[in-house]
C-alpha cells in the first residue's frame, strides 16, 4: 500500500511504544528537575566551583544560549523560541514513532523528549537551563552540561545507530 509505513517484525503496537517513550520521557523531565534542584537549592550554596577530580568541576551556570553557550545573550524572546522549537521536535519524534514503533526508536526518542523536555522546563521558568557539570582537559573545559543534555546525547547517539546499523526492517542493511 503506497505510503503505508514499513514494520519490522519487531515493532511494538504504537499505544506501546508511545507509552514507554512518554514515560521515560516524563522519568527523564522529573529526574533532570530534581537534579537541577538539588544542585542550585542545595550544593551550590553559595555558587562556586566545586573541584571533584582532576579533570570534573561542579559549577553553576545559567545558559541562556543554546548548546554549548551558542547565542548567549541574545534577544529575550529567544528562550521562549528555542522552547518553541524543541516541543515541535519532541512532536516530531513521536509522531516518527508512532509510524515506526519498535523499541529501540522509543528509547531513544523517549530520551531526546525528557531532555528537551526537561531544559524547556528551564527556560521557561527560569528564561535559562541550569548546567552544573564541568569536564576539562589541564586549561581547556568542554561547556558545562546537565542530565537533560546527557539523555539528549544518549538518544541521539541511539537514533543514528539505528539509522546507520539497522535500516527499515529492524536488520543491518
Amino acid at each position: 500500500m503506497p505510503g503505508a509505513a514499513v514494520m519490522s517484525p519487531r515493532a511494538w503496537p504504537v499505544r506501546r511504544a508511545l507509552g514507554v517513550a512518554c514515560a521515560l520521557a516524563g522519568g527523564i523531565a522529573g529526574l533532570d528537575q530534581a537534579i537541577k534542584w538539588l544542585i542550585v537549592v542545595e550544593v551550590m550554596r553559595p555558587p562556586r566551583v566545586i573541584e571533584v577530580t582532576g579533570f570534573f568541576n561542579l559549577v553553576l551556570v545559567f545558559n541562556t544560549g543554546v548548546s554549548f553557550g551558542m547565542l548567549r545573550g541574545a534577544a529575550a524572546w529567544w528562550p521562549w523560541a528555542l522552547s518553541a522549537l524543541a516541543l515541535v521536535i519532541v512532536a516530531v519524534l513521536l509522531n516518527w514513532l508512532r509510524r515506526q514503533p519498535e523499541p529501540f526508536l522509543a528509547t531513544a526518542v523517549g530520551l531526546v523528549a525528557g531532555g528537551a523536555l526537561g531544559n524547556v522546563v528551564d527556560r521557561v521558568r527560569i528564561g535559562a537551563v541550569v548546567d552544573f557539570l564541568d569536564f576539562y582537559v589541564g586549561t581547556w573545559h568542554w561547556p558545562s552540561f546537565n542530565t537533560a543534555d546527557i539523555a539528549i546525547s544518549a538518544g541521539v547517539g541511539l537514533l543514528l545507530v539505528d539509522g546507520l546499523f539497522r535500516g527499515p526492517g529492524g536488520g543491518k542493511t
